[in-house]
């Protein structure tokens, strides 16, 4: 399959929409970049990435970082985590306060802010340095040691980060949280932080189109833990759109507010999409229709 051409048509099928949404208000640094900006890419099983528009400019991965947190926590530490957190769709915002209360301090899904602070916490427990063990692990897969934090954006979720210290000091009186909630924190905004382009996105999440091998050929994780990753990003990767993300695009995805959507087409690619523009649940406009479009063209579905 000619992905350069495709990526080209997609581009251009989908023009009219860049720009569409609204950036990230509520993270000031996310606000000021400039929605006119679209970019993608794909990556084959060896590695091999070829991309189109934006697609080497680094943009703030945010909740994107949560799948490869996740894969690092049950790598490490096995399939203990799922005592911690559900793997169920919330149906509520991301940043809801809601469900914890009448389901026992337990987070419905490793992808809303609750589970991925579950997450996080488990994985510095497990490493004592979560951040930075993450940031370590997606310069290796996607091959590019320059990937880093962005010191601006982290200051920034600091700052307006109320709404998860909540979450957080909620869940620690449930004793669903083991490390401080400062320090727990600080490295959850960290790891939200990270800049990647649509290239290294791409490369990074191959582990999951290879069901759990990692770049070097290693294993990350057996096939039934790649499989179950995707299950998860299926049915809770995009907030509360899930289901009409499945509808529309048929794979497993993760999208951030930073604009940016990873998806698996697994035994085949990797996909990685890039528009800050947003919809009223936080997905990218342009995002979303270039990975409908993809696999409309293409028949590339898990359907």
């Amino acid at each position: 399959m000619d992905y350069a051409e495709l990526l080209e048509r997609i581009a251009a099928d989908v023009e009219p929409l860049v720009g569409s949404g609204t950036p990230a208000e509520y993270i000031p640094a996310l606000a000021e970049v400039d929605p006119a900006q679209f970019g993608m890419a794909v990556a084959d099983l060896d590695g091999n990435v070829v991309g189109v528009g934006n697609w080497q400019t680094p943009f703030s991965a945010q909740s994107i970082t949560k799948v490869f947190a996740l894969a690092l926590a049950l790598a490490e530490g096995g399939d203990s985590l799922w005592e911690r957190v559900g793997r169920e769709p919330s149906g509520n915002p991301f940043n809801s306060l809601v469900q914890l209360e009448y389901e026992n301090g337990i987070p419905r899904n490793p992808f809303i802010n609750a589970g991925a602070l579950v997450v996080t916490d488990r994985l510095q427990t497990l490493t004592g340095d979560a951040s930075s063990e993450l940031l370590e692990f997606l310069r290796r897969e996607s091959g590019n040691p320059d990937i880093g934090f962005d010191a601006e954006v982290a200051a920034s979720e600091h700052e307006h980060g109320d709404r998860n210290a909540a979450l957080a000091h909620f869940m620690a009186s449930y004793g669903n949280i083991a490390n401080p909630v400062p320090a727990l924190l600080d490295h959850y905004f960290w790891q939200c932080s990270i800049e990647m382009s649509c290239a290294d996105l791409a490369r990074a999440a191959r582990f999951l189109a290879r069901h759990g091998l990692r770049a070097d050929g290693s294993r990350l994780l057996t096939r039934s833990e790649a499989k179950q990753i995707n299950a998860v990003m299926m049915t809770c990767g995009t907030y509360d759109a899930a289901g009409d993300f499945a509808y529309r695009v048929g794979l497993p995805g993760k999208s951030g507010v930073g604009g940016g959507i990873v998806a698996v087409v697994p035994g085949r690619c990797t996909l990685a999409v890039w528009s800050p523009g947003l919809d009223s649940r936080g997905n990218s406009v342009a995002g979303v229709a270039a990975l409908d479009r993809f696999t409309t063209l293409t028949g590339l579905s898990v359907f």
